[in-house]
């Protein structure tokens, strides 16, 4: 029977992938229910705002290439991409040393900047991880686009599935390039570990809370000045 993945996938023990998914489903159903009200409502008022379906689902690469819809709430105007095709030119860079958002991005609604500022766009993932396409850790699934750029980085970088939060979430996110993502990414894959999970999505939270690192579309981001492989590796090394 021909595999529904294109590229290869990282080789774990049955009883780790068993136990992995059962916290996904545990985990992400009680978050679901626990923060359903409030992108529920996050979505009523992005339809106040502007016209179009608040909710925005997007197709991204997930495990081993296969392609999967992320849902998030819409932060940008419906017709962003038409009024600002440059914006969505990533080749333009010549590499992968930009940083994929903006401080200041004109097609953020100024609700859209609220949600994203608070993480409120990214709750409905938790549906993606019930599904099946997500996890709670793991590098944050690619828009085909940005991933066409990656080069001898891709394989890897697919060969676990995608997650709600991983290292470049917690140490820097949004100031990060691509490129120092990826490494902070693959620098996660190569020494996973439950310990690991456990502290990225406690510092997630806090992260989070404290709305850190995130740019908004704005100009109110705030950083933490914790940034790089450097901040990040101590997470990802397992104690000896």
């Amino acid at each position: 029977m021909k595999s529904a993945y294109i590229y290869p996938i990282k080789p774990t023990r049955l009883v780790d992938r068993v136990f992995r998914r059962t916290v996904d489903i545990v985990v992400g159903s009680i978050l679901l229910l626990f923060t359903a009200p409030l992108w529920l409502a996050a979505a009523i008022a992005v339809r106040l705002e502007s016209e179009g379906n608040p909710f925005f689902p997007q197709k991204r690469v997930g495990l081993g290439g296969k392609p999967f819809h992320i849902l998030k709430l819409r932060g940008m105007y419906r017709d962003a991409r038409q009024r600002f095709p440059h914006l969505y030119d990533y080749a333009r860079f010549g590499g992968l040393d930009f940083r994929f958002h903006y401080d200041e991005d004109p097609r953020i609604t100024r609700v859209g900047a609220f949600i994203r500022r608070t993480s409120i766009d990214e709750l409905p993932n938790f549906l993606n991880v019930l599904l099946g396409d997500m996890t709670m850790v793991g590098p944050r699934p690619e828009i085909q686009d940005v991933l066409d750029l990656y080069g001898d980085y891709k394989a890897e970088y697919l060969s676990v599935k995608p997650g709600i939060t991983c290292l470049s979430k917690i140490s820097g996110r949004d100031y990060l390039t691509k490129r120092e993502t990826i490494e902070m990414d693959l620098a996660y894959i190569r020494a996973a570990s439950l310990r690991a999970d456990w502290v990225i999505l406690w510092r997630t939270m806090k992260s989070v809370l404290l709305r850190r690192d995130v740019f908004d579309g704005a100009g109110t981001a705030t950083a933490t000045g914790k940034r790089g492989i450097s901040s990040a590796i101590e997470v990802s090394t397992p104690e000896s």
